[in-house]
């Protein structure tokens, strides 16, 4: 039976290459993929996908109106398809998320979602809540920070190398730099909002 799988990690630890690989794994075999990327990050060129390593591929691009479902199966109504690759699934919406569960389910298709968990404040990103939620697997990929130790953060840093605080949860083309939890203070960076006792 076909499963959702979620990827996650924190930047900068291969999650588009992963995605890359299996999409080349599955083409090598003759079996069709249908890959999707947001329309919002267009770093190197609308439509692609790219890891920084150089390997590309082209992707259909979607926005929040994108109805992944209808899409899907309109791939499915012309030729079978075998895989369907999300990167930055993110950015995905809840509804997206949910078609998603849909070509699972009524497709039997796999569908692998490669993405963030929390943004720059630690703050969960919609995509990722539900499919942190529906997904039949949940696959971390390993990010290495500073000193070597296991880093699951995302700091986001100006043009001059410093911390950002504060703004949209949503700016592409920013420096990030993955953190642990405590080199990230996340007390400091999330608006949940908590003040420890002195002491």
């Amino acid at each position: 039976m076909a499963k959702l799988y979620f990827y996650y990690s924190a930047m900068n630890a291969g999650k588009t290459t992963l995605l890359l690989q299996s999409n080349y794994n599955y083409n090598a075999r003759d079996m069709t993929t249908l890959l999707y990327t947001p329309k919002l990050d267009d770093r190197y060129g609308v439509g692609k996908i790219t890891s920084r390593i150089g390997l590309q591929a082209d992707a259909s691009i979607y926005d929040a109106e994108f109805d992944l479902f209808a899409d899907v199966s309109k791939h499915v109504a012309a030729r079978p398809v075998h895989c369907v690759l999300v990167d930055e699934a993110q950015f995905l919406t809840p509804q997206q998320v949910l078609q998603l569960t849909l070509v699972v389910d009524r497709h039997n298709i796999p569908v692998l979602c490669y993405g963030l968990r929390t943004d720059f404040r630690g703050e969960p990103f919609p995509g990722a809540i539900y499919l942190l939620s529906w997904a039949d697997e949940l696959c971390e990929i390993k990010t290495i920070g500073a000193g070597g130790k296991k880093a699951t953060m995302n700091a986001r840093l100006d043009d001059k190398g410093e911390r950002v605080w504060s703004g949209d949860q949503v700016a592409i083309g920013h420096n990030y730099v993955s953190m642990t939890r405590r080199a990230f203070q996340l007390d400091r960076a999330s608006p949940v909002g908590y003040t420890p006792p002195e002491g």
